[in-house]
């Protein structure tokens, strides 16, 4: 092991957990609603309010090689701009006129409720009019601003529902009325039907129901759901898609608490389309291109794609040619063993296939989850293509017209991360990679830049951190946030040679540490096999003594998708996964750590899990890492728990039954217990071809009826998770009752999947762990007060706005 220190409602079905050696001195207290209160500062949504520029986000003017910012200062924000060119900072307008002319607008100039210099009620803004105006909007208003007179009035542009996509040149909207397209005129109330063969379940531009939030959206949203569709830069032309599901099998949540007031008896049933592993039928997704002028609709020849899993139209999947009259759109077999960039014609709709590859395991066009595929189409008919056939993630180059391979462009042990910018004229590409910079956590991003053929490979972010990058349009300049879990945020302005213009702003942690944050501490260990390293991170407590013995908490996400262990300062602070801060103050040593069968190392590291996804994350790799912290000195590991949500909840029940003597506690929420009732994408990906044995093996009920539990489980779920059913809790909880094992449950009514957002569940996991595991007792009734403002349960939508 090394560290790196450079920078609802319960049924009680068990009984009491007895005392075991070391737990003496944390039972000699019970925690109070003042030690409550320190760790609900340090939650995600209160944390991130601590620091000042804690994410600086860099918006370029135009094609200019200037950009402008918010600056966070201790009395409020000012909004500046920075000319790469020159290397200057400059407030982007004068922030005290603006805020009288603005009062003044309002009728509000002269009293209390008077805009203030230091706190202009808009986050962003948009120099319009080559740079004479700005517009924003203050609460459901849109106001405009003149610069040169300081004269502002509302304005009112023409807005498009969240249900609607706009063209490029703002003069059209797409959207769909039963089940068919339309086309409104931006400006006017005129419309134009484009389809009338759109019916329930085989319809335009929708997403599918195994979107894992079909229920969630059709309550909270109703009708104003988004849809799916790409216009072209020249706004003449847009693609969406047909998708069918009639044939997926129908799944369902029953709602007990029914929306409105408490007292109505009648639950509500609700169904939708969600397929399984090995389903026969999944969702048949057909391109089509409409033309605007024409109102015609042309079919892309291309066979129907099966759809079984999250999305049927990734935007960052499909993209237009430069001149409009060619789509580009990967397409990916059920397996996801084989993946095709393929060209479509705008107009005559005929398809050919430009690159293609096939692999044993899933085929990926970025080892992110979620990220831009790593997919460029060069004007000189190359394309750039991300594979992990040589064992690691790079870059290749092929011939757009006869699909041959050119040559490779990048190669070693280290990942690429993301494509940043193509600079075809001169050769260049610059590109996010890991892993490359020994004696550094492989996790890090840095920028480099490489010539086509694989020559003068250059590294342009020399300091050692993890680095985000964004380009000016010219792409001469770039703007670079870096920083590490243990290292707060920097924000320059860089030259395309790497070399900085100028600094731009810092992170100001002093309120976050005032508060009881600790830096967490990287550490390495040996995963399971002794051979291959893993990485993690430490939180302390505020109060931490190295004299005294800590009760340890494994927070787990297994992957296979994405990893567990923050790598930015952000991500180490807001924790918004596991709210690993907040959890430390409350007397617990909480540990990270990302165990083989997770991404963005090697492919044979990301395939420990495949085919077995008991394994993702590497359970036997946490335990043996956290082993190895033991000579720290204070660590108690007579008192080691695990709580992870989702994929996390999954592993939380399986490192129980499969570690008894280890795990001594664990709160699992949410969890996908068994791959045979979740999404059939996540299974077909993951696990293999249905029906194997294996799918047997990774099932936690069936674990359940031949392992036995020692410690004590805490088993959560929301009643309306529209992403992994209920029905998964319930066979768990079926297998631990049919073999007479005690545990404990908790069901939130009208939560969907997202219960690590509820400050209800979040101050019943704070009890169950410090009753439990920490040995003290709770404060009675201790009320987090306030959750993640983005975080609604589906009481209604009456009562959600609340």
């Amino acid at each position: 092991m090394r560290l790196v220190r450079k920078h609802g409602a319960l049924f009680a079905l068990a009984g009491v957990l007895c005392c075991t050696n070391g737990w003496t001195e944390a039972q000699e207290r019970a925690l109070t609603s003042e030690d409550y209160a320190r760790a609900e500062q340090l939650l995600s949504w209160n944390a991130k309010k601590l620091v000042r520029n804690l994410d600086v986000e860099p918006h370029w003017i135009a094609k200019s090689e200037r950009f402008w910012f918010s600056n966070e200062t201790a009395d409020g924000k000012e909004f500046l701009v920075i000319d790469a060119e020159k290397g200057t900072s400059e407030p982007a307008f004068d922030h005290a006129r603006l805020a009288l002319a603005l009062s003044t607008a309002a009728g509000v100039a002269g009293t209390a409720t008077a805009y203030n210099e230091k706190k202009l009620p808009f986050e962003s803004f948009a120099f319009t009019r080559g740079g004479t105006t700005i517009e924003f909007n203050v609460e459901k208003d849109n106001w405009t601003c003149d610069l040169p007179t300081y004269t502002c009035a509302k304005s009112k542009p023409e807005a498009a529902s969240g249900a609607e996509v706009v063209s490029p040149d703002k003069k059209w909207a797409i959207f769909v009325r039963d089940h068919n397209l339309f086309l409104r005129a931006m400006g006017t109330k005129q419309e134009f039907r484009l389809t009338a063969d759109g019916k329930q379940y085989d319809e335009y531009a929708v997403l599918p129901d195994s979107n894992t939030s079909a229920v969630s959206s059709r309550i909270l949203l109703g009708k104003d759901k988004p849809i799916a569709a790409v216009w072209s830069p020249d706004s003449k032309k847009v693609i969406t898609y047909k998708l069918d599901q009639t044939k997926v099998r129908e799944a369902y949540l029953l709602q007990s608490v029914a929306p409105g007031e408490i007292g109505a008896p009648r639950p509500v049933l609700h169904t939708y389309r969600y397929p399984f592993p090995g389903d026969k039928n999944v969702a048949l997704l057909k391109y089509v291109i409409f033309d605007v002028a024409s109102k015609t609709k042309t079919a892309v020849n291309a066979p129907a794609q099966e759809i079984n899993g999250f999305t049927a139209f990734d935007f960052q999947w499909v993209w237009w040619s430069k001149d409009g009259k060619s789509v580009y759109f990967l397409a990916k077999d059920r397996a996801n063993r084989t993946l095709k960039l393929n060209v479509a014609d705008a107009t005559a709709g005929a398809v050919r296939t430009m690159v293609q590859e096939h692999g044993a395991t899933q085929i990926e066009p970025t080892p992110e989850f979620g990220s831009a595929p790593m997919v460029n189409v060069l004007d000189g008919s190359g394309v750039v293509w991300f594979s992990e056939r040589d064992g690691w993630g790079h870059l290749y180059l092929y011939d757009g017209k006869t699909g041959k391979l050119k040559n490779q462009i990048t190669k070693g042990d280290w990942l690429v991360r993301g494509i940043e910018r193509v600079d075809e004229p001169n050769g260049w590409i610059y590109f996010s990679a890991a892993g490359r910079e020994h004696g550094e956590d492989p996790y890090l991003r840095h920028l480099y830049r490489v010539r086509l053929d694989g020559s003068g490979l250059e590294l342009l972010t020399k300091e050692s951190a993890d680095h985000r990058v964004t380009f000016s349009a010219s792409g001469k300049y770039f703007f670079d946030a870096y920083s590490k879990a243990d290292a707060p945020p920097v924000f320059v302005v860089r030259a395309a040679d790497g070399h900085v213009v100028r600094e731009v702003a810092k992170a100001d942690v002093g309120d976050l540490l005032a508060k009881g944050f600790t830096m967490p501490v990287p550490f390495e260990a040996k995963a399971a096999d002794g051979v291959t390293d893993v990485y993690g991170l430490i939180y302390k407590p505020a109060n931490f003594e190295a004299t005294k013995k800590y009760p340890v908490l494994d927070s787990i996400y297994p992957g296979p998708q994405h990893g567990r262990v923050p790598k930015t300062f952000e991500e180490a602070c807001v924790d918004v996964y596991g709210q690993a801060p907040a959890l430390a103050q409350l007397g617990f040593v909480v540990i990270t750590v990302d165990g083989r069968g997770t991404p963005l190392r090697s492919k044979a590291f990301h395939d420990y899990s495949y085919g077995k996804l008991g394994d993702a994350g590497g359970l036997e790799d946490h335990v043996t890492a956290i082993k190895s912290l033991e000579e720290l000195g204070y660590l108690d590991l007579t008192r080691v728990g695990m709580y992870g949500h989702s994929g996390g909840g999954y592993a939380t029940v399986r490192a129980m039954l499969t570690y008894p003597d280890f795990y001594k506690v664990g709160v699992s929420s949410s969890g996908e217990h068994d791959m045979r009732g979740y999404l059939a994408e996540w299974g077909e990906k993951y696990e293999g071809p249905p029906g194997d044995e294996n799918y047997v093996e990774a099932s936690n009920p069936a674990l359940a009826l031949k392992a036995r539990l020692k410690g004590k489980l805490l088993i959560a779920w929301g009643d309306m998770d529209d992403n992994v059913p209920p029905a998964l809790e319930l066979q768990l909880v079926h297998s631990l009752i049919k073999t007479n094992q005690d545990f404990d449950t908790l069901v939130l009514p009208n939560r969907n999947h997202s219960l690590y957002h509820d400050p209800y569940f979040m101050r019943r996991l704070w009890d169950y762990l410090v009753r439990n595991l920490l040995g003290a007792e709770p404060p009675t009734g201790y009320e987090i007060k306030s959750g993640d403002p983005a975080y609604r349960t589906l009481d209604g939508k009456d009562e959600a706005k609340k």
